[in-house]
């Protein structure tokens, strides 16, 4: 059969999709990223906050049009919003002809051959590198999830009502994963889960990440490469986690940290504790002991009981951290979340003023760092024409991680024409507030491996609309 996908939210749901297209094609079906010429249609959803789940209900609906309109047979949904929503997904639409929750995934098989699926899995699902992949990323990186689950007890958060507990993959499988992936010709490896610093915990490992990142970053490969990890928790970010990625020149100097918020009153809320000063000799710590990082955090505005005071004192936290890169998010009130009985709720035009405020607050000092760099020379990794301009190329520096942040912009090259999924030098010309405009210095490298290609040619996923814009965990 051809077999079309839609994956909507956050990477780690990119990874799911990636497992199941695997498990397809190894059992002989074809992929299509064209939704008229696919027998079944699988859409993998998020439902972490309302506009990812009302995103998640207008494609299944989208998608179901094709059982009238193409030739497809079969609608499957699968992901976040089956957990959240299973009863309601089979009373509600009647188009969809099976569900898979986020721990039924190596059921997909079964559900795209077989007449329907009932029930519900109760062993928590984790892949491993033996599992079937497919990589719908561009050539030159990928994602490995190292943990999934979560334990941590934030009351804005239903992940671990549909992820379950938190769990490690085991060391060796994710250095193996890795280690095919580089092998293939991949140049950056991004390491996600809902928080990698607790990678290993769960299986009596001390400092597993930290050791885990050494033993990636020893990897021989015959060019550079980039590994970064996403989702540190505050509290676990050890100086040992620290030392390790200043150590090794393969560990980009980046760290995605989400604080969520920098009133003591409203992280109590939140059930995440600290405060604002806390934070900021946290941040002093990182920036003394990773020279040149880039920190990156995001925050939650509009959360029940938040003040103007305490907003005011965000505002003044993120004036004096001076974070290289921010992601604001009003607060969602999920029904499901313990944080949903709270009072003191903030009314919808408030939250979006105070995003708004805290975005231009912080677009000021993107800016001006970014003015600082006009003159330097920085490498980047070129993934290829800019989607906006055949005129243009585009790249990022190891301090922007794939779709999250900003981007570099190459509107010349010295010598060398640019190739995707090289790693060269650029000297910075322009600045903007979050993007860069330079000239690619010439190449010091042979050309790119040919990537060789998991199971079959890499099909790409069904485009829809852009994807929800999700808070980091």
């Amino acid at each position: 059969m051809k077999i079309g996908f839609v994956s909507l939210g956050c990477p780690k749901n990119l990874v799911d999709s990636e497992v199941m297209m695997g498990e397809l094609v190894a059992r002989g079906h074809q992929l299509t990223n064209a939704p008229s010429d696919a027998d079944v249609l699988v859409v993998n959803t998020c439902s972490f906050i309302d506009p990812a789940k009302q995103e998640s209900i207008d494609t299944i609906l989208e998608m179901a049009e094709y059982k009238k309109t193409g030739r497809a047979q079969k609608l499957i949904v699968a992901g976040c919003l089956v957990e959240r929503y299973r009863g309601d997904i089979q009373k509600d639409l009647p188009e969809v002809d099976a569900i898979i929750g986020t721990n039924e995934i190596s059921r997909i098989v079964e559900a795209c051959e077989g007449p329907g699926l009932a029930g519900n899995a109760v062993e928590p699902y984790l892949y491993h590198d033996l599992t079937p992949r497919v990589l719908s990323t561009p050539r030159h990186y990928s994602y490995i999830k190292i943990a999934e689950g979560c334990d941590h007890p934030c009351t804005f958060c239903v992940i671990p009502q549909y992820r379950g507990a938190f769990r490690s993959r085991r060391f060796e499988s994710v250095v193996a994963e890795a280690t095919r992936m580089f092998g293939q010709g991949i140049r950056e490896i991004n390491l996600i889960g809902q928080d990698t610093t607790c990678f290993g915990e769960d299986l009596g490992i001390k400092d597993g990440l930290a050791v885990l990142l050494a033993r990636l970053a020893a990897i021989e490969t015959p060019q550079e490469k980039w590994v970064r990890f996403l989702y540190a928790y505050p509290n676990r970010v050890t100086q040992k986690l620290l030392d390790t990625v200043a150590e090794h020149s393969a560990l980009v100097k980046y760290i995605d940290m989400p604080l969520q918020h920098a009133s003591a009153g409203v992280l109590k809320r939140m059930k995440r504790g600290a405060h604002g000063d806390i934070f900021l000799k946290l941040l002093e710590k990182v920036r003394r002991s990773i020279p040149e990082v880039a920190i990156r955090t995001s925050f939650i505005v509009g959360f029940p009981g938040e003040t103007h005071a305490d907003f005011d004192e965000l505002c003044a936290f993120v004036e004096a951290a001076k974070f290289d890169r921010v992601g604001v998010f009003t607060y969602s009130d999920e029904d499901t979340s313990k944080s949903y009985p709270l009072d003191g709720k903030v009314d919808g035009r408030t939250m979006q003023y105070r995003k708004r405020r805290l975005m231009a607050l912080q677009r000021r000092i993107s800016g001006k760092k970014n003015r600082a760099l006009v003159g330097t020379e920085v490498p980047i990794l070129v993934e290829g024409l800019s989607p906006e301009t055949d005129l243009l190329w585009q790249g990022r520096m190891p301090t922007q991680a794939p779709e999250i942040d900003g981007v570099v912009l190459i509107n010349d090259f010295e010598r060398d024409e640019p190739r995707p999924g090289e790693i060269r030098r650029m000297r910075i010309t322009e600045a903007h507030d979050y993007d860069l405009v330079g000239t690619l210095l010439p190449s010091t490298e042979a050309a790119p491996v040919a990537l060789k290609t998991p199971l079959q040619a890499i099909p790409g996923l069904i485009q829809i609309s852009s994807p929800a814009h999700l808070p980091a965990r």
